[in-house]
């Protein structure tokens, strides 16, 4: 894999509000409107949230974000690897590194929602590669037949947040 770079990073620049346009456009390609529970830019600014980007060579390749629910729990959100950089580990990468994150803020579970459908299969197989597990709707979530829930014991894995790979 080449060289990359994760880091905290502002969803209102260019680059990002482009691929959450991407990942808005799957949601709503793949799932009922009721059930996307994908941020917009405001939800993204939210003090709860800490926005992350991978970059190689300055290059936009994945964004990602953590969301505190609680003072030990926490939310994965906002997960999206763009298309020319899938197949490279690159989502994987930052996936270890929000729980790398996560563990250090003192966070012991991690939770996600992502969709239940076959579009979604690909991210279900890497969330559960890392350790996550299914579970129940967690926070504000209801159960839907869309919408699949995964948690992970941030204890049980070491993770270390790494701005480079």
């Amino acid at each position: 894999m080449a060289e990359i770079e994760i880091a905290r990073d502002d969803p209102r620049a260019a680059d990002v509000r482009s691929l959450l346009r991407q990942h808005l456009a799957f949601a709503n390609e793949h799932t009922p409107p009721q059930d996307i529970h994908a941020l917009d830019i405001d939800g993204l600014l939210d003090p709860a949230v800490t926005f992350f980007s991978c970059r190689s060579h300055g290059g936009l390749l994945a964004v990602g974000a953590l969301k505190q629910l609680d003072g030990t729990h926490a939310e994965v959100k906002s997960m999206h690897t763009a298309r020319a950089a899938r197949g490279r580990g690159i989502g994987r990468a930052l996936v270890e590194h929000l729980i790398g994150v996560a563990r250090q803020r003192g966070v012991t579970r991690l939770s996600l929602e992502t969709g239940a459908m076959a579009a979604f299969a690909p991210a279900r197989a890497l969330y559960a590669s890392l350790g996550f597990t299914p579970c129940g709707p967690f926070g504000d979530y209801r159960p839907s037949r869309n919408s699949a829930f995964m948690t992970l014991d941030v204890r049980q894995r070491s993770f270390t947040p790494s701005r480079q790979r």
